[in-house]
């Protein structure tokens, strides 16, 4: 997954604060090497991606891995089409850095994605070393319907917020407002949300079960993320805290 964007599959649900040159002014830039160098990472972790797990494994003859590359692909490119129809400005956006995103946020991201790709890569290994899937057949049939619904949940989020950046920042230049339509009026992060699932479908379309290991790992990190935004949302975005007390959960109805 760059997926759709140009660092990450976030979820950014809100603000406002009116745009124009003074708030422009307020946005500290991103040194151009820092923002070159995350995206050249980025990119060359989801090259490695797709070539790796097979080198793991030892053989181009892993049906499984063709089988989760191939819906991967196919998820992301029906998502990426549904949102280009509904909020056809956001892509552009995805694509950049703002100046004034949060510090710990670019680290996130740095290591997100490879924690992506290890979850392949051990289901490579696992599979080099067993000479197949050590998950049953019907658990892909399992991994398709959640993989499918982390999809549909993000790119609803995705359809329905101008403001659903790649990185964590208050959008002062974007004249930023809270989003309350689609999957947030359920939840505040869907976009978060469909990320977790997405690392947590990746072991059963793998067929693997060392998989589960770094999938885990991964969704874990995404709940670092969740609960780092939503901290920072509610210190420095205006509406966002009345928002959060309309919508009780970060992103899992009845658990958090």
């Amino acid at each position: 997954m760059r997926p759709s964007g140009a660092c990450c599959d976030p979820d950014t649900a809100s603000a406002s604060t009116a745009p124009g040159a003074e708030a422009a002014r307020r946005i500290a830039r991103l040194p151009r090497p820092l923002a070159l160098g995350l995206s050249a990472w980025t990119s060359a972790t989801i090259a490695a991606w797709g070539v790796a797990p097979f080198v793991a494994a030892g053989t181009w003859r892993a049906p499984a891995l063709w089988a989760h590359h191939a819906t991967v692909a196919a998820g992301l490119l029906v998502r990426a089409r549904h949102v280009a129809r509904r909020n056809p400005g956001l892509r552009a956006r995805r694509r950049t850095i703002g100046g004034n995103t949060k510090r710990w946020d670019l680290a996130w991201v740095a290591a997100f994605w490879p924690l992506m790709a290890a979850i392949a890569v051990t289901a490579g290994l696992d599979h080099g070393a067993h000479g197949g899937a050590t998950l049953p057949a019907p658990a892909w049939l399992a991994g398709l319907v959640l993989f499918a619904g982390a999809m549909a949940v993000s790119g609803r989020a995705q359809a329905v917020n101008p403001f659903f950046e790649g990185t964590a920042r208050i959008q002062l230049d974007a004249g930023q407002r809270v989003v309350d339509a689609g999957p947030y009026r359920i939840v505040r992060h869907p976009g978060y949300l469909g990320l977790a699932g997405w690392a947590l479908a990746s072991p059963l379309l793998l067929l693997s079960v060392r998989a589960l290991v770094p999938a885990l790992g991964a969704a874990a990190w995404v709940l670092l993320r969740t609960a780092l935004e939503d901290a920072m949302l509610r210190r420095e975005l205006e509406g966002y805290a009345g928002y959060a007390r309309r919508v009780r959960w970060r992103l899992v109805p009845g658990l958090w």
